[in-house]
Parts: structure tokens; sequence; C-alpha cells
């Protein structure tokens, strides 16, 4: 049984060097330009999308506490 562990282990080390070794180049040859992307937005965007989700997560947020709260009133507590 330790001879298969033993076995089992040193094969997958060598695959995985194998896929490194063979890999690398191939990632390093392939660059891609991602100007077009990166260009299409600017951070003005980002911001306005980001404060545009935490202004609806607030929302919603005070919408349930306020629910919460107007529930309390009516059961009496």
């Amino acid at each position: 049984m330790k001879f298969i562990k033993k076995v089992k282990t040193a094969v997958v080390g060598a695959a995985l060097t194998v896929g490194a070794l063979v890999g690398g180049p191939v990632h390093a040859a392939t660059s891609v330009d991602l100007t077009p992307i990166t260009g299409a937005f600017t951070a003005a965007d980002i911001t306005t999308g980001v404060l545009a989700i935490a202004a609806t997560l607030a929302v919603v947020y005070v919408t349930i506490k306020s629910a919460k709260i107007v529930l309390g009133m009516l059961r009496g507590g």
C-alpha cells in the first residue's frame, strides 16, 4: 500500500512538473491586449456603480428595519 502511494505521488508530481514546463512558454507567447476593455470605462464609472449598489442595499436595509419597528409597535412591544 505504501508503494502504491509513493508511485501515485511521483506520477502526480511528474505530471504537474511537465504541465508547468509545457504550459509556461505557451502562456508567455500569447499575450493578451486588454487596452480596448480597460479603456472603455473610467474610475468615475466604477465609483458611480459601487455607490449605486451601496445606496440600493441601504434602502433595502432601512425598509426592513422600519418594517420591523412598525410591526413591533403594532404588536404592542
